[in-house]
């Protein structure tokens, strides 16, 4: 499987640099964040939420949103226990692929270790719905909160910080997402979306073709569909945005 690959067409973006005149979009640095930069769980190991708890360590995209969907309709108890496992055997794991190719995003990412849970992950709308897991577990030789980025491709993230005594607040989770070094530039977030627009030049096609989101900072995904969408707006050629102007009028 290959990231990065725009999923309308499936196809292979090789290019790991963006021009100098691409946008960049984030600023973790900012002097003045907003307000919910200090949020900060009180643990990643609350079992206080019953729904976070069963998610912990579901790996499927498309199988946390099904659990959640059920969840939510009150229906848990119809969901077949195979599609609420942690994660699948190789059958399913065809099976579901089978139906789409986006049922695999997730379930080759690899086994989480003792006491470590995802505390949150970036999702592309690639053909195989690519995510990269951002993880947190406790090392009882220092008593010290350890993270590491894992995907699907065994790549290697180096991430700042690497461990801490409490959760992070939502600002130090950000600042890690966007200062993480992928290989590719503009921060982990971000980084796919550039390199795609690199390629083909066009930005509105990827507005949604990255995601964040956590079950523990609860404005991170509008925090980073907020400069999806502002980049999406300063990216866009001049003579679209009058046309742009022209309608809304």
């Amino acid at each position: 499987m290959a990231r990065g690959a725009v999923a309308d067409t499936g196809a292979l973006l090789l290019s790991s640099q963006v021009t100098s005149n691409t946008p960049v979009m984030s600023n973790p640095t900012t002097k003045n964040p907003p307000s919910y930069f200090a949020f900060q769980p009180a643990s990643y190991w609350d079992e206080s939420d019953p729904l976070s708890t069963i998610l912990r360590h579901v790996k499927g995209s498309n199988r946390r949103q099904m659990i959640t969907d059920f969840w939510n309709q009150d229906r848990f108890a119809e969901l077949d226990p195979i599609l609420m496992a942690d994660s699948i055997s190789p059958e399913v794991r065809r099976e579901l692929g089978a139906i789409h190719p986006s049922f695999m995003g997730g379930e080759y990412l690899p086994d989480f270790l003792p006491t470590e849970v995802e505390i949150a992950r970036i999702e592309l709308q690639s053909t195989t719905s690519d995510v990269s897991s951002i993880r947190a577990r406790r090392h009882p030789k220092d008593e010290l909160i350890h993270y590491r980025i894992v995907d699907e491709y065994e790549n290697i993230y180096e991430i700042q910080p690497e461990t801490s005594t409490a959760p992070l607040t939502q600002g130090e989770l950000i600042a890690l997402i966007d200062t993480t070094d992928c290989g590719l530039e503009g921060g982990l977030a971000h980084c796919f979306n550039l390199m795609n627009y690199n390629e083909t030049g066009e930005a509105e096609p990827l507005r949604h073709f990255t995601t964040v989101s956590s079950t523990f900072y609860p404005e991170l995904f509008e925090h980073y569909d907020g400069e999806h969408e502002k980049w999406c707006e300063e990216s866009r050629p001049p003579d679209e945005e009058e046309g742009w102007a022209d309608e809304e009028e």
